[in-house]
């Protein structure tokens, strides 16, 4: 199992950003694909930023990154995209893209695959 997190970098302020995560090695059609992140000296989050489900569609945002986050999932390439504008300060962390053999979950918990993060700085 593989999952490979690319895209991020240093962008200003009021910037936008694609991440995408290219999984291996699991049926990417039955998993929840979720991202999470890691802010500079703190733990990660326990819920993810932005979810999504491969088996019925279902997307979550928290309401911190409602309107600027959006994730999508391309099954022809077995890669999920976040999409995210108006970066701000507080954006920044190393993100994460995991998988979770479930219908659908935010939790962090229940997520078996995590991939090994992509930088993502946020200048003011």
């Amino acid at each position: 199992v593989q999952l490979v997190e690319s895209g991020g970098g240093l962008v200003q302020a009021g910037g936008s950003l694609r991440l995408s995560c290219a999984a291996s090695g699991f049926t990417f059609n039955d998993f929840t694909i979720g991202w999470f992140r890691q802010a500079p000296g703190k733990e990660r989050e326990r819920n993810g930023i932005s979810c999504i489900s491969n088996v019925d569609g279902r997307k979550y945002y928290p309401d911190s990154v409602k309107g600027r986050f959006t994730i999508s999932s391309d099954k022809t390439k077995n890669t999920v995209y976040l999409e995210i504008n108006q970066l701000k300060p507080e954006d920044t962390a190393v993100y994460y893209c995991a998988a979770a053999n479930r219908p659908f979950t935010i939790a962090v918990r229940d997520y078996d695959y995590w991939g090994q993060g992509t930088q993502v700085t946020v200048s003011s």
